[in-house]
């Protein structure tokens, strides 16, 4: 049972906080992930955010995806798994 949704076009200045206030109305947030920018620790403008059950996940697709939170339209939706994408490979500085 999938319980994590995807959200994007967050505002870069939302915080973890912010999320669970809006998603918790809609039931437990259980986790919440927002990942950074590996070189400059800046938020990257979408989270994930897992509810605690199908319900709660479907109530708060249903209200929030499109309406506006801190100036931008979300995107919410049910997160897909991650594809295997491989190894990837680092080109090295050529000498």
């Amino acid at each position: 049972m999938n319980t994590k949704l995807y959200v994007g076009n967050l505002s870069f200045d939302a915080t973890e906080q912010d999320l669970r206030d809006l998603f918790g109305s809609y039931g437990e947030v259980t986790e919440l992930f927002m990942p950074t920018d590996r070189d400059s620790g800046r938020p990257r403008g979408f989270a994930f955010v897992t509810m605690d059950s199908t319900d709660s996940m479907g109530s708060a697709i249903e209200a929030v995806n499109g309406t506006e939170f801190q100036g931008r339209a979300l995107v919410v939706n049910e997160a897909k798994p991650q594809e295997n994408r491989g190894r990837r490979r680092r080109k090295l500085p050529q000498q």
